[in-house]
């Protein structure tokens, strides 16, 4: 028959596994002895570097109309990359009117958009807006690098929180510090974000040149403090700012703003002028060839100047004249012209 336990084995034995557990985890240092009856202590997990209530519910909207190229394409991706708030949506029919985006945005729970609009398959508009309440601004993007394209040799976290760095002309024009305000709610990561990381290490940069916003990215490196471009930038022309989101009235019209239509226009009508200019000249100077020559009348004028010469007699030589003797001698040349006189003064006298 099988022998039976004692009472109190079956402690003892959970009693020396619970005190061999505390050793392996180093919740108890080396050397130090626990006492009997007390409890073990689990083990401490260090907490999370970011200890905070994720109170700015901002939620940005990326998305796009139909018709795009890759380059905005690539441009869209890079701008979810870099913000952890946003979120993503399939592309708008251009058919549709502008204020439906509204009603995506409600549906996404997002309070900001970025909206990509494309026309002609070759211009490209931009949309920042405080939906559903406003104001908006729409811009013409220009000069557009991606991160791919670029190659920079900088690089930041993925989800790390921006530094946004604006240039001071937004602090002395009313339009320029609204648009300052919408670039703040966008494009910086709330704090304690569940997507972000607790880390600043890139800057966005907005300068303005030449009535241009110009957006930048750099990242910080530790070292020495100096930036290294990462990507992607692009070129903002403002083109206008309306109280409601998607349309509403105009609070602010830029008067620098020229549209792609007409600046390609002026470029056609500049290159058929110089081609019409050129072949004016040809046409001219076919003219000049073919055209009668005119004869100039004799200027009366010309014999004012002409002073008349002396009329000798014409004379005729029968007689050949003399030659003259080659002499080397110039003494000797000289004796025979002095004998030559003196014979002229003898025959005339």
């Amino acid at each position: 028959m099988a022998a039976k336990r004692k009472r109190g084995a079956l402690a003892a034995g959970k009693a020396k596994r619970a005190r061999s557990a505390p050793s392996e985890c180093g919740a108890f240092p080396e050397g130090v002895p626990q006492e009997c009856g007390t409890a073990p202590r689990e083990c401490s997990i260090p907490p999370p570097v970011s200890q905070g209530k994720w109170k700015n519910k901002e939620r940005v909207l990326i998305f796009s109309s139909r018709g795009i190229s890759f380059r905005t394409r690539h441009l869209m991706q890079d701008l979810r990359t870099l913000m952890p708030h946003s979120k993503a949506d399939t592309k708008m029919d251009r058919k549709d009117q502008l204020f439906v985006i509204n009603e995506v945005c409600e549906m996404k729970n997002c309070n900001k958009c970025i909206f990509f609009e494309a026309k002609k398959k070759q211009d490209l508009y931009m949309w920042l807006s405080n939906t559903p309440q406003g104001p908006s601004a729409k811009f013409l993007v220009q000069n557009v690098h991606t991160l791919a394209e670029l190659k920079m040799t900088g690089n930041c976290l993925r989800g790390s929180r921006p530094l946004l760095s604006f240039d001071p002309i937004f602090d002395k024009e009313p339009h320029y510090a609204l648009l300052k305000e919408l670039f703040i709610q966008i494009f910086s990561t709330p704090q304690y974000h569940p997507k972000s990381q607790p880390f600043v290490d890139h800057v966005f940069t907005f300068s303005i040149t030449d009535e241009r916003i110009w957006f930048r990215n750099y990242q910080i490196i530790e070292e020495d403090a100096s930036l290294v471009e990462i990507g992607p930038r692009f070129v903002l022309n403002l083109i206008k700012i309306f109280q409601g989101s998607f349309g509403g009235p105009t609070l602010y019209e830029n008067p620098h703003y020229q549209s792609p239509n007409m600046h390609r226009r002026l470029v056609r009508l500049s290159v058929a002028a110089k081609f019409r200019e050129k072949q004016q000249v040809k046409e001219v100077q076919k003219i000049k060839k073919n055209g009668s020559k005119v004869l100039v009348q004799e200027d009366p004028t010309e014999v004012v100047f002409e002073t008349p010469a002396e009329e000798k007699p014409v004379e005729i030589q029968y007689v050949k004249p003399e030659s003259k003797p080659i002499v080397k001698d110039k003494k000797k040349l000289r004796k025979i012209q002095r004998k030559k006189q003196k014979k002229l003064f003898r025959t005339e006298g």
